[in-house]
C-alpha cells in the first residue's frame, strides 16, 4: 500500500448518495475535466477512492484503461490509492498490465504500488502479462524486479508459470524468463495434474522443453489421466523431444488409464522414427490397451506403413536378450548427447591440456561420468569402457563415445536419425520423420567429419530457418490504430474478419474514436468498410455526438450523408444539436438545424436548446437558435386553444442502435423515486486486442 494514503474498509458506494457523487466524478474524469475533478474531490472528501457499486470501478480505473497518463498523473496528485481494488479484486495496475501498456504499470509502480497484490481468483499481477507482447514482456519483465511472485498459484491451483506453458506456442520466450527469474517447474495443475513440462510439450516449444528439464523438472510425472510427457511428445511426432526425455531418463514403458503406451501415440498418428526410437529405448510394442490392441495393430487401421514396418520389426526384437542389453546403453548415448558440451569440457579439465582432447585414460573417462551421475552402474560403465577400448591400450576415444561407436549397435544410435542424402532418402511422406523435413540439406561430408553433435544440430535448425519467413503475426488495438492512422494495420484486419463496429472498454466504435479526434480521412475510411453511423456507446452517444462535440463540419457532413440520426438522444436526452451548442461550435450547429434538428428538444434535466446556448453559447450562437426556433414554430399549423406541440423525437428501440444493430451493453440501476433509470458507466468486459498477420517481408 502506497505509504500516507489510506483506503477506508470498503471502497465502494454505500448509499445513493455516494453512488451518484462516484458516477458523477468518473463522468468528469472521462471529460478529462481536471478543475472540475479537483473542485469535486476537494467538496466531497474520499470520493477520489470510491468505486461504483456495480463493477468496482474506481476513477483510476478507469483511466488505467483507457491509458490516461495525463490523467493518471493528475488523480495519484489528488491522492488516488495506486492500489484500491474493483469487485473481482483487480488493481489498476493489473487492468494496465493486461492491456500491455508499459508506461502506466510504470507510472503506478513509482507511486509505490503493491506487485504483490492478488485479485479474487489468487492471481497477482504476472498472470496479466502473460500475452505475445513485446510490451507484456516488458512490463513481466519490470514486476519480476519489483518483488512480483513468480511462484504465484491462483485459488484453482494454476501456477503462473504453468499458465505461461500453457500459451509457450505464443509465449515461450516469457516461460523463459519466468524460469530464470526463479519459477517453479515441478507445479502441477491441482484441476488437471498436468505439469508444466507436459503443457510445453504440448505446445511443442523445444528450448522450453529443455530448459524445464535442466531445472530439475521429474520427465515421468503424471496427470490426473496417467499420462506422461512422452505420450504427448509421441502423439505429436516430437522426435527431438523423446530424445531429450530419454537424455533425462524419461521410462517410456508405460500406460495411460485407457493403456496405452507413448508407442500407441506415435502409431496412431504414423511417426514412423518415433515409433523406432521408443522401442529401441524400451517401450514394449507388444503391450495391449484397453481395446486390446497393440501398436502395430493400431498402425495397420490407420493405414500408417512406415510405421508399421518399423512396429513389426520392433516385436520381433522385443524378447531378444540383445536388445534388453542395448536399452541402458542406449540410454546412456542419449544423455551424453544431451550433455556433451559440459562433458567435453570436464575431460578437457581432467587432462589439464590447452589442445583439443580426442583421447584419455580410461579410468579419467570413469570418474568424469560418474562426476556427472551419469545414468549406468559400475558394471555396465566398465563394459562399455571394453568394448570402446578395442586396442586395450587405456585410452577412450571421446569422439566416438559420443557416437555411439562400438558399445552401441549402428541402428540405436542418434547418427542413424540423420536424414539420408537427396538419393538415398524415400520421397513418401508418411516414410519420413519430423526430423527429416528440415533437415534435408545435410551436408555428408560434415555427417563423416564430425559427430552430430547438440551445436552441428543447431546449424541445420538455424540454416532451414533463415530460408522460411513465416508471416508475421501481431496483436494489434483497434481504437489505438484508429488513433495512429495506421490505415494499413486495419484493411489487414477488416481483411481477415475483425469487426470495423468493434467496441471498446467503453463501447466506443472505432468510428467514434476517429470523430471524436476529428480524422476526417479515418471517418470517410471506416464507413467505407461499412462502419455504423448509428452505432453508440454505453451513454448513447453516438459518432454524430462526438463529431458535433468537435465541431469538425466535414465529419458532420459525411455523417449526415450516410444516414445518421440527427435527433439521437443520449442516455441524458442530449442530442447532438445541444451537444454542438454546448461546445460552441456554430458551424456545426447551423448544419443541424439545416439537417432538421428538433430545436424544441429537451434533456432530462428539462434545458432545451435555448437555455443551453443562452447557458453556453455565444451571442451569434443564441441569435441562431432564437431565430430557427420562431421560424419553427411560425410554420406550425395552429388548433384551437394552443399551438400543436412538437412532435417527440423517434427514440430507438430498447437493446439496438438507431440503425437496427444491437447496441453496446445498457448498465442501468433499479428505478430511483421519480420513475426514472440512472445510467452507470459499464465497461465492455470482452474488448481485447486482435491478432492479424502481417505479410512476409522477403
Amino acid at each position: 500500500m502506497a505509504s500516507g494514503i489510506m483506503l477506508r474498509s470498503n471502497t465502494m458506494a454505500q448509499d445513493p448518495i455516494e453512488s451518484k457523487q462516484v458516477h458523477k466524478l468518473l463522468q468528469l474524469v472521462t471529460q478529462k475535466k481536471k478543475e472540475l475533478v479537483e473542485k469535486f474531490s476537494m467538496r466531497t472528501p474520499g470520493v477520489i477512492n470510491m468505486t461504483e457499486p456495480e463493477e468496482g470501478i474506481s476513477a483510476l480505473h478507469l483511466v488505467a484503461m483507457s491509458h490516461d497518463m495525463d490523467m493518471a498523473r493528475f488523480l495519484l496528485s489528488l491522492n488516488a490509492h495506486p492500489d484500491i481494488q474493483d469487485k473481482m479484486g483487480r488493481t489498476p495496475m493489473m487492468l494496465a498490465a493486461e492491456l500491455g501498456d508499459v508506461r502506466m504499470v510504470e507510472l503506478l509502480a513509482n507511486n509505490r504500488a503493491n506487485m504483490t497484490l492478488v485479485d479474487k481468483e489468487g492471481k497477482g499481477i504476472l498472470f496479466y502479462c502473460i500475452q505475445p507482447t513485446k510490451m507484456h514482456a516488458q512490463i513481466l519483465e519490470m514486476a519480476s524486479n519489483m518483488n512480483a511472485d513468480v511462484n504465484n498459484v491462483s485459488n484453482a491451483g494454476k501456477s503462473v508459470f504453468m499458465l505461461a506453458c500453457e500459451r509457450a506456442k505464443d509465449c515461450e520466450h516469457l516461460c523463459i524468463r519466468l524460469l530464470e527469474k526463479g519459477a517453479d517447474p515441478c507445479v502441477a495443475d491441482a484441476e488437471t495434474g498436468c505439469t508444466p513440462l507436459m503443457a510445453a510439450v504440448r505446445a511443442g516449444a523445444v528450448e522450453l522443453v529443455r530448459a524445464i528439464l535442466q531445472r530439475g523438472a521429474n520427465p515421468n510425472s503424471v496427470d490426473k489421466r496417467q499420462m506422461r510427457a512422452a505420450h504427448v511428445a509421441a502423439s505429436k511426432g516430437l522426435f527431438e523431444v523423446l530424445r531429450m526425455l530419454s537424455s533425462y531418463l524419461a521410462d517410456f514403458n508405460v500406460e495411460t488409464s485407457l493403456g496405452n503406451t507413448p508407442l500407441h501415440a506415435a502409431a496412431a498418428e504414423g511417426y514412423a522414427e518415433c515409433c523406432r526410437f521408443l522401442a529401441q529405448r524400451g517401450c514394449n510394442a507388444t503391450t495391449k490397451n484397453i481395446l486390446n490392441l497393440i501398436p502395430s495393430q493400431i498402425a495397420k487401421k490407420n493405414g500408417h506403413k512406415a510405421a508399421l514396418k518399423e512396429l513389426k520389426l520392433a516385436e520381433k526384437a522385443s524378447t531378444s536378450e540383445a536388445t534388453i542389453s542395448c536399452i541402458s546403453a542406449a540410454k546412456l548415448h542419449d544423455w551424453s548427447y544431451q550433455h556433451e558440451d559440459e562433458l567435453r569440457d570436464a575431460f578437457q579439465a581432467a587432462v589439464e591440456s590447452d589442445a583439443p582432447v580426442e583421447n584419455i585414460p580410461t579410468k579419467t573417462f570413469a570418474s568424469v561420468l560418474q562426476a556427472h551421475n551419469a545414468p549406468i552402474d559400475n558394471d555396465g560403465l566398465n563394459n562399455i569402457i571394453e568394448q570402446i577400448d578395442v586396442h586395450c591400450n587405456e585410452q577412450i576415444n571421446i569422439n566416438d563415445f559420443f557416437l555411439g561407436k562400438n558399445f552401441l549397435p549402428n541402428k540405436y544410435q542418434l547418427m542413424c536419425y540423420v536424414p539420408k542424402t537427396a538419393d538415398e532418402a524415400d520421397t513418401k511422406k508418411e516414410d519420413r520423420s519430423p526430423l527429416l523435413a528440415y533437415t534435408e540439406n545435410f551436408d555428408d561430408t560434415r555427417k563423416i567429419s564430425e559427430p552430430f553433435t547438440c551445436k552441428s544440430r543447431e546449424r541445420l535448425r538455424s540454416d532451414h530457418a533463415s530460408n522460411v519467413e513465416k508471416p508475421l503475426e501481431m496483436y494489434i488495438n483497434i481504437n489505438q490504430c484508429v488513433q495512429t492512422d495506421d490505415f494499413e494495420a486495419l484493411s489487414l484486419a477488416f481483411k481477415q474478419d475483425v469487426p470495423v463496429d468493434f467496441r471498446d472498454r467503453c463501447y466506443k466504435t472505432p468510428l467514434m474514436t476517429a470523430c471524436k479526434s476529428g480524422n476526417y480521412q479515418m471517418a470517410q475510411f471506416l464507413i467505407s468498410h461499412g462502419a455504423n453511423v448509428n452505432a453508440y456507446d454505453q451513454v448513447k452517444w453516438t459518432a454524430l455526438h462526438h463529431a458535433c462535440f468537435t465541431g469538425n463540419t466535414e465529419i458532420v457532413n459525411l455523417l449526415l450523408e450516410h444516414g445518421a440520426v440527427v435527433d439521437a438522444v443520449t442516455s441524458n436526452g442530449v442530442t447532438p444539436l445541444m451537444r454542438a451548442i454546448q461546445s460552441c461550435k456554430i458551424d456545426s450547429v447551423e448544419q443541424l438545424i439545416k439537417a432538421g434538428a428538433n430545436i424544441e428538444a429537451t434533456n432530462k434535466r428539462g434545458d432545451n436548446c435555448v437555455f443551453l446556448a443562452t447557458k453556453y453559447g455565444t451571442g451569434a450562437i443564441c441569435n441562431l437558435v432564437k431565430t430557427s426556433l420562431e421560424l419553427s414554430q411560425a410554420k406550425k399549423p395552429e388548433k384551437k386553444g394552443a399551438a400543436a406541440a412538437p412532435p417527440p423525437a423517434k427514440a430507438p428501440e430498447k437493446g439496438k442502435d438507431p440503425g437496427g444493430k444491437p447496441a453496446g451493453k445498457e448498465a442501468v440501476t433499479p428505478k430511483t423515486k421519480a420513475g426514472q433509470k440512472k445510467c452507470v458507466i459499464a465497461l465492455n468486459l470482452l474488448s481485447t486486442d486482435h491478432c492479424i498477420t502481417f505479410p512476409s517481408v522477403n
